[in-house]
């Protein structure tokens, strides 16, 4: 059982929303990878990958790039240096960590919606490794509170088990979850699915849950939306579908594809869907790779695709531009990342930008 941390507060939620990913960035949060039974025989590209993301995202916004350690954040600045990667927007923070998948294991932010409260604040939820697969994890759970105390972010801690990449948001009081992840008993089996909207709604200050059904063959977090379906806006959605209808995706994508058709928003619009094809399959050093083009990251001045060496790479990259317009949408190869079971999204938090209220 987590216990609270001495710092933990009690935070009025309601004066506090979930902001959406395109919204002003004060920086984003990514851990070094350093495991190399997530990522067998691939640890070297996978750093690779890490540094072409740095590139891409510091000239728009700050990013802290946590070291497991003292001597790996020496050994980091040496590779920062090799690769002509120092900059005022890079810094690297010390903070213990069992590995790298940031969006599941980080501090989820919000920012307030009500004047005279602390601009922004942020959620210690409980993270048992995607329902206890994989140990240990308890330097991974408690990488939250070390990184809003690093930011000087109040924070609250709660017991109750949730990961980022489960949830997606318009900033506008509208998640998207799966039924497979959150209602999974390996997470928080003791409550039901109208005690966890009750939560998610409290928590997050949304109004509208949008209740995907199940996720990709291979990914071992038990079907996380952004692997599956991400905002582009208010509105407008990006679902990934599979045309092959042997293909064991076929069936889950299409039903994910049904439900966004009837769906509405937290302002009762339907949504408009941009149907992302998957990529043809690929395994990796574990079993089947989860390789996604929604795992996508929107920074301040870039949109970090996964692309995968596949005929599908072009046909994502040219639908996703125009509902990016001031941002470049950057390809990144994501061959070898993928081989540890997530892509881009999954190793990235963002911690939003204070804006005034009022």
């Amino acid at each position: 059982m987590k216990s609270p941390l001495p710092s933990s507060l009690g935070i009025d939620w309601s004066a506090y929303r979930f902001p959406a990913e395109w919204e002003s960035h004060e920086a984003t949060w990514l851990a070094w990878p350093h495991n190399a039974e997530t990522w067998p025989g691939l640890l070297e590209p996978v750093q690779e990958t890490y540094l072409e993301m740095i590139r891409a995202l510091i000239p728009g916004e700050r990013v802290y790039l946590i070291a497991k350690d003292c001597a790996a954040a020496d050994e980091i600045h040496e590779r920062l240096l090799r690769a002509n990667l120092i900059s005022p927007n890079l810094k690297v923070v010390t903070i213990p960590n069992d590995d790298a998948w940031l969006r599941d294991s980080g501090p989820i932010f919000m920012l307030r919606r009500v004047p005279g409260t602390p601009p922004r604040v942020a959620h210690d939820f409980t993270f048992n490794s995607w329902g206890k697969k994989y140990g240990p994890w308890d330097k991974d759970d408690v990488i939250p509170a070390a990184a809003c105390r690093l930011s000087d972010t109040p924070f609250e801690t709660h017991e109750f088990v949730l990961e980022g990449g489960s949830l997606d948001t318009d900033g506008q009081d509208t998640l998207l979850t799966t039924e497979q992840c959150l209602l999974n008993p390996n997470r928080n089996a003791s409550l039901s699915r109208p005690e966890i909207e009750a939560r998610l709604s409290q928590w997050l200050g949304v109004r509208k849950i949008i209740w995907l059904g199940e996720g990709l063959e291979g990914d071992d977090t038990d079907g996380h939306v952004d692997d599956l379906t991400r905002f582009l806006s208010p509105g407008v959605v990006a679902t990934v579908v599979e045309s092959d209808p042997q293909d064991p995706n076929h069936a889950p994508l299409a039903d994910n594809l049904h439900r966004l058709s009837l769906a509405k928003d937290s302002g009762g619009r339907a949504l408009q869907v941009i149907q992302l094809p998957m990529p043809p399959r690929a395994d990796g050093p574990h079993h089947r790779n989860p390789a996604s083009h929604a795992n996508f990251y929107i920074g301040n001045s870039a949109v970090l695709v996964p692309i995968f060496a596949s005929p599908t790479d072009k046909v994502v990259l040219d639908l996703l531009r125009p509902h990016f317009p001031g941002r470049k949408v950057h390809g990144i190869d994501c061959r070898a990342l993928v081989g540890g079971l997530g892509a881009i999204h999954c190793i990235t938090q963002q911690q939003p930008a204070i804006v005034p209220v009022g």
